[in-house]
C-alpha cells in the first residue's frame, strides 16, 4: 500500500510543479485572477462530475468537508497567484511548500502517526531545502528596487491555507466523507470564490480575456490531477509521509522555471536542490 501511496504522491508532485509554472506565466500580466480561478473550477467540475460515488455514506459529511477543503484550496491558490505577479516562481513555490512544517507535526498529533528516524531526518532536509531557497527572495526585491511586503504576506497566507487543505483532505475521508465528492465540491468552491473575487476586487479594471480561459482550462486539468492524486495518496498512505513528498514539487518547479523563465541558479538554490533530493530519499524509506 505504501508503494501505491508513493506513486500517487509523485503524480501529485508532477501536476503541482507544472501548474505552479503555469500560474507564473499567467500572473506575469494584469489579467483577472478571479475569472481564471472560476475557469479552473469549471474545468475541474466537469472532470470530477464523471467520477462515481460523489455522495458517500453521509452526504452531510461530504458537503461539510468539501466546503472546508474548498475554502482552503481556493483562497490559498488565489493568494499564490497574486504573489507570483511580483515574486519569482521558484520563491513562491518554495515558500508555499513551507506548509509541510505545519502538516507533519499536526498529522502526528491529530492522526497519532508514528515516524521512523529516517523520516525525521527527511523532514529536516526538506525544511532545509525550503529555507535555502529563501535568500533568493532578497535578490528579487533588489531587482524590483524596493521591498514588496504585501506579496510576502500573501504567500505566507497561501502556505497556511495549503497546510489546512492537506490535513482536511486526510481527515474528511477518514470521518466518512466521499473522496470524489470532496474533490467535486472543492472545484465548485473555486467557481464561487473566483466570481466573488472578480466582483469584489477586479470588476472595474479587469475585463474578459480569451487567454484567461485558455490558461484556466489548462490549469483546471492540472488542479484536478493534484486533488485526485493527493486524496488517493492520503487514502492509502500516512499524511506525514505523503504530504511532504507531494510538497517537494518546488524542486521540479525550479528546474522548469530555469528552462522556461530563465531564472538564475544560485548557490542557495543549488543547496536547496541537494537537500530536497536527500529529503525525498529519506521520506520514501
Amino acid at each position: 500500500m505504501m508503494s501505491l501511496a508513493l506513486f500517487y504522491a509523485f503524480c501529485c508532485l508532477g501536476c503541482t510543479a507544472v501548474n505552479d509554472l503555469l500560474f507564473k506565466f499567467f500572473a506575469r500580466k494584469p489579467r483577472s485572477r478571479g475569472l481564471f480561478v472560476t475557469t479552473v473550477g469549471l474545468a475541474g467540475t466537469v472532470l470530477f462530475s464523471f467520477l462515481p460515488d460523489k455522495i458517500g455514506e453521509n452526504w452531510q459529511l461530504t458537503l461539510f468537508w468539501g466546503v472546508i477543503c474548498g475554502i482552503f484550496s481556493a483562497v490559498g491558490n488565489i493568494m499564490l497567484i497574486e504573489s507570483m505577479a511580483t515574486l519569482s516562481a521558484g520563491v513562491c513555490s518554495t515558500v508555499y511548500r513551507l506548509n509541510l512544517a505545519l502538516v507533519v507535526p499536526l498529522s502526528v498529533v491529530i492522526f497519532k502517526e508514528k515516524l521512523h528516524w529516517q523520516q525525521y531526518l527527511g523532514i529536516i532536509f526538506a525544511l532545509a531545502a525550503v529555507l535555502a531557497f529563501l535568500p533568493s527572495g532578497n535578490a528579487d526585491k533588489k531587482e524590483n528596487g524596493k521591498k514588496r511586503f504585501l506579496p510576502v504576506i500573501m504567500i505566507i497566507t497561501a502556505c497556511i491555507f495549503r497546510a489546512g487543505l492537506g490535513i482536511a483532505c486526510k481527515y474528511g475521508p477518514e470521518a466518512g466523507a466521499s473522496k470524489n465528492g470532496i474533490n467535486l465540491i472543492i472545484e465548485i468552491i473555486w467557481i464561487i470564490s473566483g466570481l466573488l473575487y472578480w466582483l469584489l476586487m477586479e470588476r472595474k479594471h479587469c475585463k474578459f480575456d480569451l487567454k484567461v480561459v485558455k490558461y484556466g482550462l489548462s490549469s483546471g486539468v492540472l488542479v484536478a490531477g493534484i486533488l485526485f492524486f493527493m486524496v488517493l495518496a492520503l487514502s492509502v498512505g500516512s499524511a506525514s509521509v505523503v504530504l511532504p513528498i507531494a510538497q517537494m514539487s518546488f524542486l521540479a518547479t525550479f528546474i522548469l522555471s530555469v528552462i522556461f523563465l530563465h531564472e538564475k541558479i544560485t548557490f542557495w538554490k543549488g543547496t536547496a536542490l541537494v537537500c530536497g533530493c536527500a529529503a525525498m530519499l529519506l521520506l520514501t524509506c
